[in-house]
């Protein structure tokens, strides 16, 4: 692999990280502008959202409305040609209301694997897999495991 070829990697890592950390826990909702191209397509959008940028964008404030304290931390990034993949942990305080849910005022932690797609410095596409199931069972809208 040559120098440019490693340093294109190594920008293409940090847009991830840093699209990570101003959108999830910054809660700047115009990160969205910022990172996403405008063909931005998301194969795997959480909650129903819009598979375009305006659905990232929707999913991160519901997160922020429901957990103003939330933090996303990228456990691992590896990234190789124009493909960065993230498996991350995050976690917040419900403090608002989340899918019909009230405010329960308990700490809980979101992990997932994300998978995104850099053209031209700009994130085109994602493809995710959350542990919703957990997600939903911290937060009592889903039966424990027996």
């Amino acid at each position: 692999m040559d120098t440019i070829e490693q340093s294109r990697i190594e920008e293409n890592r940090e847009i991830v990280r840093a699209f990570i950390d101003a959108l999830f826990t910054q809660g700047d909702l115009a990160a969205v502008d910022e990172y996403l191209a405008e063909d931005f397509l998301n194969h795997d959008p959480p909650f129903d959202v819009d598979t375009g940028r305006e659905g990232m964008r929707r999913a991160a404030a519901v997160f922020r409305d429901a957990f103003p304290d939330w933090q996303a931390t990228p456990d691992l990034l590896i990234a190789e040609n124009d493909l960065v993949a993230e498996h991350f942990s995050a976690t917040g305080t419900q403090r608002g209301e989340l899918l019909g849910a009230p405010p329960t005022g308990r700490t809980v932690t979101l992990r997932g694997i994300n998978i995104f797609r850099i053209r031209d410095g700009r994130i085109v596409e994602r493809w995710g897999r959350l542990d919703e199931l957990g997600f939903l069972r911290q937060l009592g809208l889903a039966p424990d495991q027996e």
